[in-house]
């Protein structure tokens, strides 16, 4: 698998599918493909870092780009998360908050340490359905995926920070199809290029934000 070595940094890339593997992110990095949905974000995320962990040594960082959809942010335009959200989880029935996974000790939000700055900033919702239309109605988060949360969950286990850069695919309108994904894809293959650029030179100069917190 490529790791990435950005100044004194090891960087692990991830991707979920190879649409959004455009030209400009290919001139740029090696990703390791994660797949689509939560369930296969985790097991190659947690693969992946249980691999490295046991041969050349942990990341010092993660990174996870692609697509998102949004009914409320610019379509075309890239976002960094601030916060995740698993909206899958609802155990409301048992008397859990929506949200919580029941016995850990989590919220049903998790803010990311990690600030890029100059890069706009939203909430993003994972789950393992499409959203469409109607559908964004019952969601809180600016914006939603099929992998971030479970990547994350991973990071998490082995102690490694995240960063999450998304480009909106759709949402302005309802779906039509594969074609409604795939639309503004090439636009935001080359805009992903240019924040992933920022971004390395950030990770260079030490110049990642910490939240207080």
């Amino acid at each position: 698998m490529s790791v990435a070595q950005w100044g004194d940094r090891r960087v692990l890339v991830l991707m979920a599918a190879e649409p959004e593997y455009g030209p400009e992110l290919r001139a740029r990095i090696a990703p390791v493909m994660t797949g689509i949905g939560p369930v296969e974000g985790a097991v190659v995320a947690t693969a992946t870092l249980a691999e490295l962990q046991a041969g050349a040594g942990l990341p010092d960082l993660v990174v996870t780009l692609g697509s998102a959809g949004s009914a409320r942010l610019a379509q075309a335009q890239v976002y960094q998360a601030s916060h995740l959200a698993y909206r899958d989880m609802d155990a409301s029935a048992l008397g859990f908050p929506r949200g919580v996974t029941p016995f850990l000790d989590l919220p049903a939000v998790i803010e990311l340490p990690l600030h890029l700055p100059g890069v706009p900033e939203a909430r993003l919702s994972t789950g393992g359905n499409v959203v469409s239309g109607p559908g964004y109605d019952g969601i809180a988060e600016e914006m939603v995926d099929m992998e971030s949360y479970a990547i994350w969950r991973a990071c998490a286990r082995y102690d490694v920070p995240l960063v999450v850069l998304r480009g909106i695919s759709d949402g302005a309108a309802p779906l039509e199809g594969l074609s409604s994904w795939t639309e503004y894809l090439d636009v935001i293959d080359a805009r992903l290029a240019e924040v992933l650029d920022r971004l390395r030179a950030a990770v260079e100069a030490d110049a990642l934000v910490r939240r207080a917190g």
